[in-house]
């Protein structure tokens, strides 16, 4: 391990061996469904997208169906932002005019 202790008592640290115990992290996965096709099924944060407005009624995510091919738009509030951000969801903020 690369490790050092400087003048001020905090330990360096390098990159490398921060990071060397790691493991793969698995890829977030969200669970959705269609309002068309009533389907459920699990979609990877590639697959969705969060578009973050001035108010509630303007910030929503949207993704396609898997099983029906409809395209999806529905609300979304403070937690489900969080948990989209969070999950590597691509973001787009809306401007205000």
């Amino acid at each position: 391990m690369s490790e050092s202790v400087t003048t001020s008592g905090v330990r360096d640290i390098s990159v490398a061996s921060a990071f060397s115990g790691m493991r793969s992290v698995a890829p977030v996965v969200f669970r959705a469904g269609c309002p068309d096709c009533r389907g459920r099924f699990e979609l990877a944060a590639g697959a969705l997208r969060l578009a973050i407005g001035g108010s509630s009624r303007t910030t929503f995510y949207s993704f396609t169906c898997p099983e029906c091919g409809a395209a999806v738009r529905k609300p979304a509030g403070e937690r489900v932002v969080e948990l989209l951000t969070g999950g590597g969801v691509r973001t787009l903020r809306l401007h205000m005019p």
